[in-house]
């Protein structure tokens, strides 16, 4: 990998730990520099470390998403130690899970605000410097809950929202060279989804057993699957591909 000052850098957010490092490991391998941002930096230190073994350059950066001061703090910086930011990975998100009746108000802004105000401030921010340098990747991480999952109509509704707002970004952006994409993922192995296992009191090798056997491809999906996927979108070959929502769910989806 290349370190000249032309290298171009691309942004993953929630990128401590899985679909995030992942993705940022594979940009890195792609001949990108990353920023691994997440709430707390030190947390950003493996996939930082994992980067920089492998040949590349990462910064890691602290930001809470959700706190429009700290996003356009968090974005300067990595256009001044990195350089300007070409890929945005909106892949900060949270779970909040009940049925519609117990939830209550916090946990549906929580939700809410950090899959989707949080991408806002993130590719506001960032779209500045893709558009004036006429050449951009928004890659937004949505879900096949966007399409209804019982218990989760905050998560649901904040993903649903996401390929909107993908949609919107591409109409807006493309007469500048910026692509927007969305990648919805089924079923992953990441610690959101064994949380999700614990709570439901199912042990999680048969939880994803379960989920294996109803799907096309009789397994589950792992970050790597995801991270190829964004891959592709930041690519420059992908530059005539905008406004898509790429089912990652091994089978066919709405």
């Amino acid at each position: 990998m290349s370190a000249s000052p032309a290298q171009r850098v691309a942004v993953v957010t929630g990128a401590a730990r899985g679909i995030g490092a992942a993705t940022a490991l594979r940009l890195a391998e792609d001949g990108f520099a990353v920023a691994v941002l997440d709430l707390d930096e030190a947390s950003c230190a493996d996939t930082v470390a994992a980067v920089e073994k492998a040949g590349g350059r990462a910064l890691a950066v602290g930001v809470d998403v959700t706190d429009a001061e700290r996003v356009e703090t968090a974005v300067a910086r990595v256009a001044a130690e990195l350089g300007p930011p070409a890929v945005l990975v909106n892949n900060a998100g949270i779970t909040r899970d009940n049925l519609l009746f117990k939830m209550d108000l916090a946990d549906w802004d929580a939700v809410i605000g950090v899959h989707l105000r949080g991408a806002f401030l993130m590719t506001k921010a960032a779209q500045a410097h893709m558009t004036k340098a006429g050449w951009g990747r928004v890659i937004n991480l949505s879900s096949v809950a966007a399409l209804g999952n019982r218990g989760q109509v905050n998560y649901s509704a904040a993903k649903a929202g996401l390929q909107g707002f993908t949609k919107t970004l591409a109409i807006e952006l493309g007469k500048f060279g910026v692509t927007a994409n969305a990648v919805a993922p089924g079923f992953i192995v990441t610690e959101m989804t064994a949380a999700t296992a614990e709570r439901l009191g199912v042990p999680f090798e048969e939880f994803k057993a379960k989920r294996a056997a109803v799907t096309p491809v009789q397994r589950v999906g792992v970050p790597d699957d995801i991270a190829h996927a964004v891959s592709f979108f930041a690519s420059e070959g992908a530059g005539f591909v905008t406004g898509q929502v790429l089912y990652v769910a091994g089978g066919p989806r709405a």
